[in-house]
């Protein structure tokens, strides 16, 4: 097992990823962007959102621009599947505080993390780089999608109370 750390800012849309001390990746996303970029372990990656209320992601190589795989996601934001193209992952979240989460693949890959808004883990049984990215980008995808809905709901709500 590789234990990893992340680390962001709270206003950031940059996640750090450590390995023993020693920043080894990064995830960049401009906050409501559709796009993001991830770099680890000296790979590199666009991940590019499109549609509007079945979005899905689709992530790119940067040294080829090839697309080298696929995020779909669920209506509850809860889940998604990855596919590359050689095989399909499964993340979910593993508690209902959405602190814990995992992406599992059906050859018995399965890379835990833990955190909440500004900092966490990442324990892994494979050094497989897109996938370690791409279970940070549904996160912070869920995470953003939330604060939409909770802006979308309550400005018009505390507008409306408060006249």
């Amino acid at each position: 097992m590789k234990n990893l750390k992340w680390e962001k800012g709270v206003f950031s849309g940059k996640y750090s990823i450590y390995e023993n001390g020693s920043q080894i990746g990064e995830l960049k996303d401009n906050l409501f962007s559709k796009k993001a970029t991830g770099h680890l372990n000296g790979k590199s990656f666009t991940f590019r959102t499109t549609g509007f209320f079945q979005q899905r992601t689709q992530i790119f190589d940067d040294s080829n621009n090839q697309m080298v795989g696929e995020i779909s996601y669920n209506n509850w934001m809860t889940k998604a599947t990855l596919s590359t193209y050689d095989k399909v992952s499964n993340w979910k979240y593993n508690n209902v505080w959405n602190t814990k989460w995992s992406l599992s693949g059906q050859d018995g890959t399965h890379i835990h993390y833990t955190g909440a808004s500004n900092k966490g883990t990442i324990e892994t049984n494979t050094d497989d780089d897109l996938l370690l990215l791409s279970g940070l980008y549904v996160t912070n995808y869920y995470w953003q999608m939330t604060l939409i809905v909770l802006v979308a709901v309550f400005v018009p709500l505390w507008s409306a109370l408060n006249n």
